[in-house]
């Protein structure tokens, strides 16, 4: 069974882990969002694709959930002592990666052959591809104007509140042909959206009209696991958003903004009994919090079993 699992950071990367785990790395490609990328202090940080990156390749910081293990802070001390901006913290081991990068694409190289050999290095046998080699950039409309991304979400702590949003870029650009064989593929058995922002991790992929096609043409049941448990967002803003944005903050709330494309969605068993409205759709109910490695395969197992009893979508 081949699953690609359509994937943010933190929440994205763990079932991500535990798929790879439940499935064997070879059966796995995730793609990852890449409109949270932004250029800092002249590098390309692409803090989605290197969470996964660090987190299936064994990694990650467990106890901040971003970021390497065993990192210093050298490079931050100095650039504040010399006035200047420290405020997207980047550690020693990190910048090594946005540094590579960063020079391996102004010598013309694509963002997914770049991705595909650091994985490689780090030992991760599962593929990891970014959405898109063409640049797609979040924007965010609140009370103070446009904001873009990491300024509100790292420089601001998510504040204000957000009214709209623009993936700009996301009409012309192109999934790589990676990603497209990806979901052609005739063994694909599943599609997962993982348990990440869908706004601002989901919805930027589904803003690309070439992969939404892909994905609408595809057989494979489409399976998504909530990040919303008993009306709490696991981290992160999504219950802020989906209150901002004038909807319930609850797990099916999650589900009717995917709308049609859902084949089958995977809730916390806390949220089982709300979210009965959402029938006809199947809905499966279990532990979705992720604390340890076995919570994330067990989770993991529940998506594909879910996948498998679903079926090819005709």
């Amino acid at each position: 069974m081949k699953v690609v699992a359509l994937s943010g950071g933190i929440g994205g990367a763990k079932l991500a882990l535990g798929l790879m785990h439940a499935l064997g790395p070879r059966e796995l490609t995730v793609v990852a969002n890449t409109a949270d990328d932004f250029e800092h202090l002249g590098l390309l940080v692409c803090p989605d694709l290197d969470t996964l990156l660090y987190t299936l390749g064994g990694r990650a910081d467990a106890e901040r959930g971003w970021g390497r293990a065993g990192e210093s802070w050298g490079c931050m001390a100095a650039l504040a002592e010399l006035g200047g901006p420290d405020w997207f913290q980047l550690g020693d081991r990190d910048l090594a990666t946005h540094l590579l990068r960063t020079s391996r694409l102004r010598a013309g190289e694509t963002l997914t052959a770049v991705m595909s050999d650091l994985a490689a290095r780090f030992g991760i046998a599962a593929t990891l591809l970014p959405m898109s080699d063409d640049p797609v950039r979040t924007r965010l409309k609140t009370a103070q104007g446009w904001m873009e991304f990491q300024p509100w979400f790292v420089g601001r702590r998510a504040e204000p509140a957000v009214t709209a949003l623009d993936f700009a870029g996301a009409e012309a650009a192109r999934p790589s042909d990676a990603v497209l064989a990806a979901l052609a593929d005739t063994e694909l058995g599943a599609v997962v959206l993982c348990p990440s922002n869908p706004f601002i991790s989901i919805d930027p992929m589904l803003a690309m009209p070439w992969l939404r096609a892909a994905l609408h043409g595809c057989r494979a049941p489409v399976i998504a696991v909530s990040p919303i448990i008993a009306g709490q967002a696991v981290k992160g803003p999504t219950a802020r958003m989906l209150a901002g944005f004038g909807l319930e903050v609850s797990a099916t709330a999650v589900a009717r903004h995917y709308g049609e494309r859902l084949s089958g969605y995977v809730v916390d068993s806390q949220d089982a009994a709300a979210a009965a409205a959402l029938a006809p759709l199947p809905v499966r109910a279990t532990r979705t919090l992720m604390v340890s490695l076995d919570d994330r395969i067990a989770l993991a197992r529940e998506v594909l079993d879910m996948a498998r009893s679903i079926g090819p979508r005709r």
